[in-house]
């Protein structure tokens, strides 16, 4: 289910977000830019195992640390980076739900 909702939420908010849009192509656009957030997971491969279904990605894994997570959020601020950071932060908050439902912690 965590990994659907990775595709499922940058889909709907890009739907929300370009429903009445005269540009039809714009919420692909949109949805493609957040899904390029998916490529902060590259960082597992350098964890052994590359996946445990019982380890928490918040703090664990490099770019799934306080200091990326920042740099994210301020890329929400800027329009040429918007979707690319609102994507980032889905990502980041969707792992954070998981921490929370898999280990009752929001963070490592």
């Amino acid at each position: 289910m965590h990994l659907i909702l990775h595709f499922l939420v940058p889909l709907i908010v890009s739907l929300l977000f370009f429903r009445s849009d005269s540009d039809k192509k714009a919420w692909l656009k949109a949805y493609l830019l957040m899904m390029a957030g998916m490529l902060i997971d590259i960082d597992h491969l350098f964890a052994y195992p590359i996946y445990d279904p019982l380890r928490c990605s918040i703090g664990f894994h490099p770019l799934h640390t306080l200091v990326p997570i920042l740099i994210y959020s301020g890329l929400c601020l800027f329009k040429p980076t918007r979707w690319l950071g609102v994507g980032l932060m889905i990502h980041i908050v969707l792992d954070s739900i998981d921490c929370q439902v898999t280990n009752g912690v929001w963070v490592v």
